[in-house]
């Protein structure tokens, strides 16, 4: 499933086509697409199809195709502090955007059937608290995953906020999967090649919403019994959060509330991301909102282009002679005539006008073209903007130990 948008160059020009194609649609699911590089969840040697709008399967390991992400995303109406379960949660992709936006006092847990799936999702969520540039950019909700079957849930276990479901559902597990969530919570699945938005109204209530036609791989049912009984799996534990971990959360809220403040004041108000709560989204863009700009205005002056072309060939194509020799219609034709070559003046006129304009732009296009062949010259173009990570220097210099410090910072190297 997939292949709804065009391929990217990178992370970010893949979030600028979803976003074009409407499947991304909120602020918050955009900051949270851009903050982590789907190719750092594929095998190196398959890293070249990251940024395709396409499934990838490997094993186990699997990637659901971005347009079918966007829209769970935008379906699922996060924030932050609620609960949130992911079955199937696979190489913890998704759990791990969906943490960035539930912050460090959401419940974030995922059950996948696999074990050595579970051990790939936690290698690349170490990677990402250890060196992802974005991390302090957000307030995180570290994802937990157990291995299990999603169908062997008990039934007094608790209920979520959010659920989704990663595998194809039958209807005979539709009310199974219902009664995961609580009411006023939501519920994502693939149900009968249809992913569904189902929202709890009541006790005995659901809302349901078909989002778009979907492809999956069924659920695959439980097979282990114990001494006759169905197998139960646990979910992961509510865990309660230690002094430590509360003071580490308040302080570096403290700082970077603080370091936000600072940067909106310089920043201008026409910003289209507001920081706050940890989202301090400013440079999320690989190269810089510059690169961003002169890409969009490129893509705007072809279209410009392209549109002044057809309409300069409809407007000066000539209309088809009339060659019936009949009298009678003879000052019809007349007028008419005279009508065509008004028309024809009039849009010889606007034809000149639209054909300057097309000029001028063209001109713009390849002056910018030039700009970039110097700058890819010199190497400026395509080199990563270096980012200042405020957070981290505020807290190298507090006046404290050197472990507290590393404590503050998640022991991290950059």
């Amino acid at each position: 499933m997939g292949g709804a948008v065009s391929a990217g160059e990178d992370n970010d020009d893949l979030i600028d086509n979803l976003k074009e194609a409407y499947y991304i649609r909120s602020d918050l699911v955009e900051r949270a697409f851009r903050a982590i590089d789907r190719a750092d969840y594929y095998l190196d040697e398959y890293r070249e199809n990251a940024y395709k709008d396409l499934a990838w399967r490997h094993g186990n390991i699997h990637l659901s195709a971005p347009c079918i992400y966007s829209e769970v995303m935008e379906a699922l109406d996060l924030h932050p502090r609620i609960s949130f379960l992911n079955l199937g949660s696979g190489t913890g992709y998704l759990s791990t955007m969906v943490g960035l936006i539930l912050g460090p006092f959401g419940v974030n847990h995922g059950i996948e059937l696999h074990a050595d799936v579970i051990e790939y999702a936690y290698q690349k969520l170490d990677s990402f608290i250890k060196t992802s540039d974005s991390f302090d950019k957000f307030e995180f909700c570290e994802p937990s995953f157990v291995v299990g079957n999603c169908l062997e849930i008990p039934p007094e276990s608790r209920q979520y906020d959010r659920v989704y479901c990663g595998a194809g559902v039958q209807k005979d597990h539709e009310k199974y999967m219902k009664n995961l969530i609580k009411v006023g919570g939501i519920l994502v699945m693939p149900l009968e090649e249809k992913l569904t938005k189902i929202t709890r109204t009541g006790p005995n209530t659901w809302e349901t919403k078909k989002i778009i036609s979907v492809s999956f791989a069924p659920l695959i049912l439980p097979k282990h019994n114990v001494n006759g009984k169905p197998k139960t799996v646990p979910l992961p534990k509510y865990e309660v959060r230690t002094l430590q971990e509360l003071a580490r959360f308040c302080i570096r809220h403290t700082l970077q509330m603080t370091t936000d403040r600072g940067e909106s004041q310089s920043r201008s108000r026409g910003s289209s991301f507001s920081v706050g709560r940890g989202l301090a989204v400013a440079g999320l863009h690989k190269y810089g909102p510059r690169f961003k700009r002169r890409r969009v205005h490129r893509r705007r002056c072809n279209a410009l282009v392209l549109a002044t072309r057809q309409v300069v060939g409809s407007g000066m194509s000539p209309s088809p002679l009339d060659s019936n020799n009949n009298q009678g219609g003879r000052v019809e034709d007349e007028e008419a005539a005279r009508r065509e070559t008004r028309g024809s003046r009039r849009g010889a006129r606007g034809a000149r006008g639209l054909m300057e304009e097309e000029e001028m732009v063209e001109e713009e296009v390849e002056e910018e073209q030039e700009e970039e062949e110097e700058e890819r010259e010199t190497g400026e173009l395509l080199q990563v903007q270096p980012a200042v990570n405020v957070l981290r220097e505020r807290i190298l210099g507090l006046p404290l130990p050197e472990p507290l410090k590393r404590f503050l910072l998640y022991y991290r190297n950059k």
